[in-house]
């Protein structure tokens, strides 16, 4: 086994516990696991760290703690203590799922592969094992092909490709949802839209491209950087992460008023993917882009990409509800060129990740960034999507293992150099909905209630007055949706690691 997969440095020589303090490590890890099961991950990373502080030969205890560190996403620090249980116990196999799944949630699929690999070989008789090697395989062997391909396929412009085919598309007599209308998205197409998909109708798939190809053409002619003005005595709207939520964004407009000329929004990113309603939301969300596209805005997140469709549902979901893989490509060609950030009123930066893995980023820097691409691994553009603020002074390595962590001392340069006053970012699930850190200078904002129908968290969004520019929070919890599971479309293999 020891030959099959590096593992790093070997950790240093076991400490001496005696018997007390192993059966006292012991006690906390049950009471870390009935945390666990309870589904309260904070909680059992709290009790899996004090059981390895007490007795910290134990590989079951990293592999515990990385496991919980996977369930929040924080997949820089679940590698981390998979590799720490593989130095203590190389035979320890649930180590090897938890690095491999850790890896996939980061697009790594040839790292995820050699530990299923790892397995397969030292259990070639066990069905489960053989299976997530396979499914793993057939990843990296479709992500293969796609590259291979990739360079004819930038030749050509597929919403170019697909418009030219729509005349020929026709819609069904029995047809019983919206119409859009010479393909112009109008108030009445809007509440039309909004009922169909609450009583879990279809967009006929001719109106879902016309609305697509159009929020292409739009969102390419926009900068990196959008400037957003906000008059006096008006109000303006930031909404967090979605994640497929459809009704839950739905409360949203009854708590806050629907999108108008009158009441603006700005969504931060993650639209979709996890809730299994992704394109309700993001059909929705460009339609009112069209409807207003000087008074609504949307950034783009990490999850608004293929990697992360890939294996967290939006692909899947968009295949089942239109089939072919048609519309899948073109969403990408969207999201490449969606904002990455936006400045409102020369004082506030939204992006949905965070600031930067070093000093002097400007907003001149920002508007220049090209976009029209998958986030690569390192950089100011990655760090806009993946980046997450610290309470510490300085930056670390991102407890994703993308981006990086920042201090309160790395905002207050940032906000000082740039002549800003605050940052608002998403990203992270937060108890209630929205967070406020580093002297109140980086707040996060989360609008996903009841994440994934496990976390128990509020949905917050926040208003801002032209006026003063000051943040006011509303809070919200999750409302009842159709019998759909979140993940119902995601890659089978997360369902085989969960």
């Amino acid at each position: 086994m020891a030959d099959e997969v590096s593992n790093g440095p070997d950790m240093p020589a076991a400490t001496t516990v005696n018997e007390q303090a192993i059966e006292q490590a012991e006690r906390v890890k049950e009471t870390a696991n009935e945390y666990f099961k309870n589904q309260n991950y904070d909680e059992a990373i709290k009790f899996y760290t004090q059981a390895i502080e007490i007795n910290p030969n134990v590989a079951a205890y990293y592999g515990n703690r990385s496991f919980a560190y996977i369930k929040t996403e924080c997949f820089g620090y679940a590698l981390e203590d998979a590799n720490k249980a593989l130095q203590l116990d190389r035979a320890f196999l649930k180590a090897y799922y938890r690095r491999a799944c850790a890896n996939m949630a980061l697009g790594k699929f040839k790292l995820a592969l050699k530990d299923f690999e790892a397995v397969h070989k030292a259990r070639p008789n066990d069905k489960d094992a053989k299976n997530k090697y396979k499914e793993c395989d057939k990843i990296v062997k479709q992500k293969a092909f796609e590259k291979a391909i990739a360079v004819d396929s930038k030749k050509t412009d597929l919403a170019l490709d697909i418009e030219s085919t729509l005349d020929a598309l026709r819609v069904p007599p029995e047809y019983d949802g919206p119409h859009l209308i010479n393909g112009q998205v109008t108030e009445e197409f809007m509440e039309d839209l909004l009922i169909a998909f609450r009583d879990c109708k279809k967009l006929h798939q001719k109106y879902a491209y016309q609305i697509m190809i159009a929020a292409k053409k739009y969102f390419q002619a926009q900068p990196s950087l959008v400037d957003i003005s906000v008059p006096e005595e008006t109000k303006f709207t930031v909404c967090g992460d979605i994640h497929g939520q459809f009704y839950d964004l739905l409360n949203i407009f009854e708590l806050n008023g629907r999108p108008s000329a009158d009441n603006p929004y700005l969504f931060n990113g993650d639209f979709v993917d996890r809730g299994s309603f992704s394109v309700e939301c993001i059909l929705t969300l460009f339609g009112y882009k069209l409807l207003y596209p000087e008074r609504f805005y949307m950034s783009r997140g990490n999850h608004e990409s293929v990697n992360m469709n890939q294996m967290y549902g939006f692909e899947g979901e968009v295949k089942s509800k239109y089939a072919g893989s048609r519309m899948v490509d073109l969403y990408t060609e969207i999201f490449n060129w969606l904002p990455l950030c936006h400045c409102i009123e020369n004082k506030i930066l939204v992006m949905h990740g965070g600031l930067f893995s070093e000093d002097g980023v400007t907003l001149q820097t920002l508007r220049n960034l090209e976009r029209n691409r998958q986030p690569p691994d390192s950089g100011a553009m990655c760090d806009l999507l993946w980046s997450d603020p610290q309470p510490q002074l300085g930056r670390s390595s991102s407890k994703r293992g993308v981006g990086t962590q920042f201090g309160p001392d790395v905002t207050k340069r940032f906000l000082k150099e740039n002549n800003l006053d605050y940052v608002i970012r998403s990203h992270e699930v937060k108890h209630e909905g929205y967070e406020v850190m580093h002297d109140g200078k980086c707040i996060t904002i989360f609008s996903a209630p009841n994440y994934c129908d496990t976390m128990g968290n509020k949905g917050a969004f926040i208003t801002l007055s032209g006026e003063d520019l000051k943040p006011n929070f509303t809070t919200f919890e999750a409302v009842p949706h159709p019998k759909v599971k979140p993940m119902a479309y995601a890659n089978p293999l997360l369902s085989m690691l969960s």
